[in-house]
């Protein structure tokens, strides 16, 4: 068995057992049982009450976080040379087609969102082997795929992540840095949350939102009452 760290053992310490925190109350919390000398992620988990093995209970979407998620995304705009001023201006870190085409190709793929136009994706198609398993695939569904490539690379960097919930029913996302302010925290959880309940598959039956996990990078989870992320 694994030895607690004194600095696990102080963060354990001051989660009560058995308590569901309020979303108020655990976005105080995660602040003070965060010791990692760097910046660390908040997180937030949400289990749902909905089995994705079923076509028409996968929940899937897009959020823009009121005060984004704290991190650099590196993006890559793969686009026609017409869109690539307007790409850059919007803050891309790389723009191009052809040469970025062939980089992905050799395995480069040191990038966290891929945005290109419709017009592309047949060239961008024999990616797939590469950028699929990474989820780098650009997708019309998420806002990747489109002919407004400034407007996206503007709603990525200020904070636009897609989410999809995995085979246990949880969907897992980041929601700000341990440097936020707990308002700050809360509004994205919020966000995020309200996102969820919008995207509820009409097939789903009982308790939609079961629960509802904040934690940073190494730090453990503080078990938040769902009703207090739901109120307005």
């Amino acid at each position: 068995m694994t030895k607690l760290t004194k600095n696990q053992k102080l963060a354990a310490a001051k989660i009560e057992g058995g308590k569901m925190y309020s979303l108020k109350e655990a976005t105080e919390l995660v602040k003070e049982i965060s010791f990692s000398k760097f910046d660390a992620s908040v997180d937030v988990d949400v289990r749902l009450g909905v089995d994705p093995r079923k076509a028409n209970q996968m929940v899937r979407g897009v959020v823009s976080l009121p005060h984004g998620t704290g991190k650099q995304v590196r993006v890559l705009v793969l686009c026609t040379p017409d869109m690539e001023a307007q790409a850059k201006e919007a803050g891309a870190d790389y723009v191009g087609l052809d040469e970025y085409i062939e980089k992905i190709k050799g395995g480069w793929t040191d990038i966290d969102v891929i945005i290109t136009m419709p017009s592309i994706m047949s060239k961008i198609g024999a990616l797939g082997r590469v950028l699929g398993p990474r989820g780098l695939m650009p997708n019309p569904k998420n806002g990747t795929v489109t002919n407004e490539v400034g407007k996206a690379v503007s709603e990525v960097k200020q904070g636009k992540i897609d989410f999809k919930v995995d085979k246990a029913g949880i969907v897992h996302t980041s929601v700000g840095k341990v440097s936020f302010t707990p308002d700050q925290l809360r509004e994205n959880v919020k966000e995020f949350v309200t996102t969820l309940l919008k995207l509820k598959p009409s097939a789903a039956k009982g308790t939609y939102i079961k629960s509802v996990f904040l934690s940073s990078t190494m730090s453990p989870g503080i078990k938040i009452d769902p009703k207090s992320v739901e109120e307005n």
